[in-house]
């Protein structure tokens, strides 16, 4: 074949192919977007390792480099686990991202807690919202994260959902003085309340940062070595049938459904 010819066929071809690109980019920006989850924040829901689906249009998508967004199909709610942005400073120090739009953004996924309006405090480490106490269940089980550090597993009964949370009776119990959170503003916590950096420290959350709930887990790997050791084709079948946490992957749901299995164990398959 000529020249001439691959190069008619290519700009043949082009419009398809740009066509696909801007689909694709088209369901990442207003459909769904991957995440990853990198810490252990939200165990036991959520794994290191974890990827989940994000759904973008439920909260109305942003569009880049605007203020604009797409009209929602659903409010945020309490208990859902939502995938959201914070600006990330020198050294690693957080801040809500409207209060430092000079840094870059990263991702995060927590736990929704509180409601614009809403009154949160947290008391001897315990949630209190709106002046009642949370109601926390223990299970007298324990979860084990991948470094053998041993929490005690609860059920966690906010308003409309409940949820597994762990607490490390090693660890100190937290305050936190009563905070009003102001029109447009959402609060956030991890499952793992004793190892979790989230709006206790870092403060509250705008609509415009939310990128939607969590709710398609796809894949699952527990994996902690370095991207180039997978170059090497004797770590492909390990790896495949020995990292791979094929029981994690399908529906997720942010609050516990009947028939639900309690999230006990190890953070390890």
């Amino acid at each position: 074949m000529s020249k001439q010819a691959e190069s008619s066929g290519f700009l043949r071809d082009l419009p398809t192919l740009i066509g696909a690109v801007a689909v694709a980019l088209a369901i990442r920006t207003f459909l769904v977007q991957p995440f990853y989850v990198p810490s252990d924040s939200m165990l036991p829901t959520l794994l290191v390792g974890d990827h989940v689906f994000v759904n973008k249009f439920l909260f109305g998508a942003g569009v880049t480099g605007t203020s604009m967004r797409f009209p929602s199909f659903s409010e945020p709610k309490r208990g859902d686990v939502v995938v959201f942005q914070f600006a990330r400073g020198p050294g690693g120090t957080i801040f809500p991202a409207d209060q430092r739009p000079d840094l870059p953004r990263d991702a995060f996924v927590k736990r929704l807690i509180g409601l614009p309006g809403d009154r949160i405090a947290v008391v001897e480490g315990r949630l209190v919202i709106n002046g009642e106490l949370v109601p926390q269940r223990a299970l007298g089980k324990t979860f084990t994260d991948q470094t053998d550090r041993r929490y005690d597993t609860l059920i966690e009964d906010l308003p409309g959902c409940s949820h597994y949370v762990l607490d490390d009776p090693q660890w100190p119990s937290d305050d936190m003085p009563e905070i009003t959170l102001k029109p447009g503003r959402f609060f956030f916590m991890g499952d793992n309340r004793d190892n979790s950096y989230d709006g206790r420290r870092v403060g509250t959350v705008r609509l415009e940062e939310l990128a939607g709930p969590a709710r398609l887990l796809y894949w699952s790997w527990d994996w902690n070595g370095s991207w180039l050791s997978l170059l090497n084709p004797l770590t492909w079948w390990e790896n495949l049938t020995g990292k791979t946490r094929w029981g994690r992957m399908g529906s997720f749901h942010a609050c516990i459904e009947e028939g639900d299995q309690p999230a006990l164990g190890t953070a390890g398959r």
